[in-house]
């Protein structure tokens, strides 16, 4: 790991960024758009609540492209993928990114994380700012939607408690996201079409990148945004 704040520990942003991109076909991360690589929007908001950003990446290779793409300021570090546990070294999961961010941000006393993917540039600030309030009393704050999916990649969890079940997983080789919700825990599901929607009417927050004929969809909705 790179540096660490010295922000309050409560919450800290985790992005996730160590994924293979496959259909994409380049990291999405730091593909430039529109001058500026996607992650770039990600940050500026998220840099709004004076909270400790954190990358997850899957190689120092990767940790080193990203320090000459972006301005990096002293709130953002980096956490490197823990693969100690995985059998298949390729493997290359969220599951991973999820546990080794965990791992390590509870070594540093933090209580809660909000996970985020990196592709997923359109993130509004009020979206973040209502997960954050709502959060508060509660375990987890997950969106769902009425067909009662969840969105796990855009959520806030307890960090130990969440450690713990990643760490389950991964040994277990079970990589599904919902996985990492307990039914024990105290969730607020907050609903996208009755309560976010109100906040974000397009929904863009939850528009993901996953091929290059997504970017011309981006494009259009960044314009009209």
């Amino acid at each position: 790991m790179s540096k660490i704040s010295n922000k309050n520990k409560y919450l800290a942003f985790v992005i996730l960024i160590g994924g293979k991109s496959a259909r994409f076909g380049s990291d999405k991360g730091i593909f430039e758009f529109f001058g500026k690589p996607l992650i770039s929007y990600q940050i500026e908001i998220l840099s709004k609540f004076n909270k400790a950003i954190f990358l997850i990446a899957h190689s120092q290779q990767q940790i080193e492209s990203y320090q000459k793409k972006i301005a990096l300021s002293k709130d953002i570090s980096f956490i490197l993928d823990d693969t100690r546990k995985i059998l298949d070294q390729e493997l290359q999961t969220p599951m991973i990114g999820i546990y080794s961010a965990f791992k390590e941000l509870d070594k540093f006393g933090y209580e809660k994380a909000f996970i985020l993917s990196c592709d997923s540039p359109l993130i509004k600030l009020e979206v973040i700012d209502l997960l954050i309030k709502q959060s508060k009393g509660y375990d987890c704050c997950i969106p769902k939607w009425n067909n009662t999916f969840l969105e796990p990649l855009f959520a806030i969890y307890p960090i130990r408690k969440a450690f713990r079940l990643a760490e389950k997983n991964i040994i277990n080789r079970t990589y599904k996201l919902t996985n990492l919700l307990d039914k024990h825990w105290k969730i607020n599901y907050i609903s996208i079409e009755n309560s976010i929607q109100s906040v974000d009417e397009k929904l863009l927050t939850f528009i993901n990148i996953n091929g290059p004929i997504d970017i011309k969809k981006l494009m259009k909705l960044y314009k009209s945004k």
